[in-house]
């Protein structure tokens, strides 16, 4: 067993991989002599990868909850959308529009995998980009302040434990050799994959617990009509 002390400096250079991976975060200077690089690490870090959605996740809740004191709530909505994107230099989105070109373009898995490695968008990818977030814009606007900034958080968090646990039980679709990322085209072992389920759980029982504690979150909103920041009992 590895001593305390370098077992939380390990610990704390697979967080900040995690985070250079999902995030235009700079890990540079000192910190990046200091953290090193190992890409045995890449995978290893899997476990942390929800705690950066949740990371993810609080800073577009933060930047809702500001614009919504501020402008309408579609207006809020819409910061909120693009200071993730801009965070995570539109990561996911250009993934999923991958995967809607490669499952729309073709019913063959070789060329559904070859179209997805494909750095051009096509037109499943567009359009399925525009509905994504025409859908996750509405049904942003569709909660109580509450419930968004709540889902926000735990949706960030969640996703990311999603794609661990897929990593975790299922193999690799492509060829291993000729993945971008090849650490992560190993599968992820059940033990990150544990702790990356402790996150959005332990998310969930937070906001669980401030639910049936408090009445509301924040403050009333100063606008008229405008709904208290606050989750239904």
């Amino acid at each position: 067993m590895k001593p305390v002390k370098p077992r939380l400096a390990h610990e704390l250079r697979l967080l900040l991989l995690a985070l250079q991976f999902f995030t235009r975060v700079p890990v540079t200077g000192r910190l990046a002599a200091w953290m090193g690089w190992d890409a045995a690490w890449l995978n290893q870090s899997a476990r942390y990868f929800p705690l950066v959605g949740a990371f993810v996740g609080a800073i577009a809740a933060l930047v809702f909850a500001v614009a919504a004191l501020l402008w309408p709530m579609s207006v809020a909505v819409g910061l909120s959308m693009a200071a993730t994107i801009l965070l995570t230099g539109a990561f996911h989105e250009d993934g999923f529009a991958d995967t809607c070109d490669g499952l729309g373009g073709s019913a063959e898995r070789a060329r559904a995998l070859e179209i997805m490695k494909d750095s051009r968008i096509g037109a499943y990818g567009a359009i399925g980009i525009v509905v994504m977030l025409g859908l996750k814009a509405l049904a942003l606007m569709s909660l109580p302040l509450g419930w968004a900034l709540a889902a926000l958080c735990v949706a960030h968090t969640l996703s990311r434990a999603v794609a661990v646990s897929l990593n975790c039980g299922l193999p690799y679709a492509g060829d291993p050799a000729h993945a971008k990322a090849k650490p992560l085209a190993q599968q992820v072992s059940v033990g990150s994959w544990a702790v990356a389920c402790v996150w959005p759980l332990a998310l969930i029982a937070m906001f669980a617990a401030a639910r049936h504690g408090s009445d509301s979150f924040a403050l009333p909103s100063p606008q008229p009509g405008r709904r208290r920041w606050s989750l239904p009992r």
